[in-house]
């Protein structure tokens, strides 16, 4: 091949050829003398896209011509960029064909090499052939969940500041099941190529598990990743053809912006999990940023998140129960008593509950907590025994430790190793279960119900709380929330629908606790209507054990 280029500027070309390829991890090494627009690539990269040598005039425009035309425009803005000095460093992701003329996914990064005066000397980076390696999701062509997890360690291991989107489609099921699984592929790959479109080669896309995506980006600030998830979310919304059908997906999408790197990967998608939810669940798929507010308490949430994650691998270090009474409504004698989980550490102090429980639920991380909070409820409620042989612990759960094949088994192995008896335990199901299939829940509660535990539905009258559900399934006991009585006093409406509550518990064969009790009026109130038990600060806060053995209430018994 006929070139102009000196044997001296050859040499200088190979010496940097083979530094490059000492560090490319498997990747293909190119290098181009820019002057004389000569190239070196590796021989892999030479037999994987059918290149006409190692050795090359004119590479780039050979390379561009086996891009995906989808993807070219991105890529010569982004090459033009870097050769005006606008940016510093070529790192985009396209698809190019290979040997065999099928498309492959692509990321390449580069950067130039200038003389003193500013003119560009070298262009050199490497090629990462995703087609070729375990990281690569076979129906989409993308990076799968294992390399978003290993290319997120590397952004933290450097400290680079990250922009992270979660996103999903809603009813996916729906569409496997009336169009069957390899139509449901077809819209994957669909949704797939949208994101690619809309991140422009300013990111990396990622296929996760299911139905959801990821997109790392460097370059793009919060307000222009919320602008293109708002427009690919309205051109979904208008309609899009697949297959001959028309369907119009709907999306939800978290978001995280890091840059705080004293945390590690798993806490990140934790988070990014949880405002992910939170967009499919109560915002209609609107974008939800994790924790957006600038306040000192907002950033260094994840940096909190991070360490109480850390204290379920430590055995639990930071966590303890605290005990908020359940009393008589008329007798006010001891019942039993609700556990509630708290976190403590030197660094931050307490941690109130709600700033980390709605994330931990979500996280596989719940399981082995949730048995923890389980098992020592358990084995503080016998200290009660001898005293209240009734006396009943109240242990709220999660829809993770609900849908986890094992939760029975556990139940049943924690009542055995503790020895209390399973008429003593009362779990409570809570609003955030709402996500759980009814059926499941219904097996749930028939098979440990059988043995004695008893169930309470927490939250009556708020979200999953509903009618339904009360008809559905047999709950012992149903806790009116303290937002329908803390008006009560003056309130005739509320007085009114507590009525109505009691009137439905009665219906079904459930008892009435009400919470959120903190007065005397209140009590009063109260005590006109068919309500069972109370709980609330009137009667105590929530407090060691130690100290609910000693409390006053204890003498009522």
């Amino acid at each position: 091949m006929a070139t102009e280029i000196s044997n001296a500027d050859k040499f200088r070309l190979d010496s940097l050829f083979e530094a490059f390829s000492i560090v490319s991890e498997g990747s293909y090494v190119f290098l181009c003398n820019v002057t004389a627009d000569f190239s070196r690539w590796s021989a892999r990269a030479v037999d994987a896209f059918d290149l006409p040598g190692e050795y090359m005039v004119g590479a780039g425009a050979l390379w561009e011509r086996l891009i995906h035309p989808d993807d070219r425009k991105a890529y010569r803005e982004n090459i033009d960029a870097l050769f005006r000095g606008e940016i510093h460093t070529h790192d985009l992701q396209y698809r190019v064909k290979n040997r065999e003329g099928n498309y492959v996914v692509c990321t390449c990064r580069g950067t130039i090499m200038r003389y003193e005066d500013g003119r560009p000397r070298y262009f050199g980076g490497v090629i990462r052939n995703h087609g070729l390696y375990g990281h690569i999701d076979a129906l989409t062509g993308l990076r799968n969940q294992y390399a978003f997890f290993e290319d997120l360690k590397g952004h933290l291991a450097v400290r680079r500041e990250i922009s992270i989107s979660m996103m999903s489609t809603s009813r996916f099921t729906e569409i496997n099941e009336i169009y069957g699984y390899h139509f449901g592929n077809l819209v994957l790959q669909k949704f797939a190529r949208f994101l690619l479109d809309s991140v422009q080669g300013n990111g990396h896309v990622y296929r996760l598990d299911g139905t959801k995506f990821a997109v790392i980006s460097t370059t793009i600030d919060d307000e222009e990743i919320r602008k293109r998830y708002n427009r690919v979310r309205d051109k979904l919304r208008a309609g899009v053809e697949v297959d001959g059908h028309f369907l119009t997906p709907q999306l939800n999408c978290g978001f995280l912006h890091l840059d705080n790197f004293d945390v590690n990967d798993r806490t990140v998608y934790a988070c990014l999990n949880f405002a992910h939810s939170e967009s499919k669940l109560h915002k209609q798929g609107d974008m939800v940023q994790f924790y957006s507010e600038l306040t000192a308490e907002g950033t260094n949430r994840l940096e909190k998140m991070h360490a109480i994650r850390n204290s379920v691998a430590k055995n639990y270090n930071g966590f303890y129960l605290l005990y908020q009474p359940v009393v008589d409504a008329h007798s006010e004698r001891l019942l039993g008593a609700e556990a509630l989980l708290r976190w403590k550490d030197g660094h931050f102090g307490t941690v109130p509950p709600d700033f980390f429980i709605p994330v931990l639920e979500q996280d596989p991380v719940f399981i082995g907590l949730g048995r923890w909070i389980l098992k020592t409820a358990m084995e503080e409620a016998k200290k009660f025994l001898s005293l209240i042989p009734d006396f009943t612990i109240n242990v709220n759960l999660s829809y993770t430790q609900l849908e986890n094949q094992d939760f029975v088994n556990m139940i049943r192995e924690l009542l055995e190793i503790t020895g209390l008896p399973p008429q003593n335990l009362c779990l409570e199901i809570t609003e955030r279960c709402r996500l759980l299939d009814l059926s499941l829940l219904k097996a749930v509660m028939l098979n440990l119900k059988d043995i004695g535990v008893r169930f309470a539905l927490d939250d009556f009258g708020t979200g999953f709380s509903s009618l339904d559900i009360v008809r559905s399934l047999s709950f012992d006991t149903i806790k009116i929330d303290r937002s329908f009585v803390i008006d009560i006093e003056e309130d005739t409406k509320e007085q009114e629908m507590l009525s109505h509550f009691t009137a439905i518990a009665s219906t079904f064969g459930a008892k009435v606790c009400v919470e959120g009790i903190e007065t005397t009026g209140m009590r009063d109130i109260l005590q006109q209507y068919h309500v069972n038990s109370f709980q609330g600060y009137y009667y105590s806060r929530p407090i060691p054990p130690e100290e609910l053995l000693e409390s006053p209430l204890i003498s009522k018994t």
